[in-house]
């Protein structure tokens, strides 16, 4: 795991220019695998409750379940079944279910009015569990608040203004997503896949912690390690946006999810993805553009980039190609 370094936020944002200039180089040379370890500042009691109120979710029966999807969401809210997702590398659906949010914006707002399918709001099971919305969505704001700090170390790190995402990410379609695995029976050293090797799409992904390993990162050398956090440690990971941004300084961090023979059980875990407004362009700075290293990505609409992935994994309800 020494090509993943550990940084810490708090030491950027409060630290000497020493200090935070050694955040911001540790920062980018982590980020060649497409993943980086952060100290941060979540409650770990939000946490703990955050995971407990899942738990009883996931653990309904799947009629119950099956209540709280949103049809016409394109799994971009509620609840996702079991073989759905699809990796776009793979033609075989992911085993894990999911319960995904985002919040919205005001009625009359100019990106509702654009893109109203983005902008639904939360829709989440609180006649199934009471008082679940109101502890996934101060999740949400909480790890939204660190994301978007943390892309200020990201910035400074292409040679941008520490301010550069915060205008694309001011009411970004950031989307919230809780994972369920189930158990798998595994006989001595063979290997389940739950979720295959696949990128993200959105600038970074936060998972503050998961219930059990599981989580692996394609290294640069095609090798598959172990991607454990220090306690307390956030790990934070990039996407195709991001990735286009940058000009491919930057890549998109390849991962996949495999059961662990010697950790059975269920693993849960919630990640957070990241969006920019859908009507950004993404385009490649200035700075990531030299003669060593021309431009290699032509502009288009973070909301169109998406929607092309969303069909690529299997998501789009009246097009599944799986």
């Amino acid at each position: 795991m020494s090509d993943i370094l550990d940084v810490d936020l708090l030491a950027f944002e409060d630290g000497t220019s020493s200090q935070r200039r050694a955040v911001v180089d540790g920062t980018m040379r982590s980020l060649r695998t497409g993943f980086v370890f952060t100290q941060h500042d979540l409650s770990e009691d939000l946490l703990d409750t955050t995971y407990g109120m899942l738990e009883q979710f996931f653990t309904l029966s799947p009629e119950a379940k099956q209540t709280a999807s949103v049809p016409g969401s394109n799994g971009q809210a509620g609840y996702t079944g079991l073989l759905v997702e699809t990796a776009a590398a793979s033609d075989s659906p992911d085993w894990k279910e999911m319960l995904n949010w985002g919040v919205s914006v005001p009625d009359g707002h100019p990106l509702k009015k654009k893109y109203p399918a983005r902008y639904k709001g939360p829709q989440l099971p609180d006649d199934l569990v009471p008082g679940i919305s109101d502890v996934l969505l101060e999740f949400y704001d909480r790890v939204l608040d660190i994301q978007r700090r943390f892309l200020g170390i990201i910035a400074v790190g292409i040679g941008c203004h520490e301010s550069f995402f915060d205008t694309m990410t001011t009411d970004g379609t950031t989307l919230t997503r809780a994972i369920h695995y189930p158990a798998m029976e595994l006989s001595p050293g063979q290997e389940h896949v739950w979720a295959a090797e696949h990128d993200d799409i959105n600038l970074i992904t936060a998972l503050p912690r998961a219930t059990a390993k599981g989580l692996q990162v394609r290294m640069e050398d095609g090798s598959w390690v172990d991607a454990v956090p220090p306690a307390n440690a956030m790990i934070m990971n990039t996407g195709i946006m991001l990735e286009h941004i940058t000009n491919g300084i930057i890549p998109g961090g390849w991962h996949r999810v495999v059961a662990d023979p010697d950790q059975s059980g269920d693993r849960y875990s919630v990640v957070q993805f990241c969006h920019p407004t859908p009507w950004t362009i993404l385009n490649p700075v200035g700075s990531c553009i030299t003669d060593d290293h021309p431009q290699r990505f032509a502009p288009i609409e973070a909301g169109d980039r998406l929607d092309q992935v969303l069909y690529e994994i299997n998501l789009v309800e009246d097009g599944r190609r799986v």
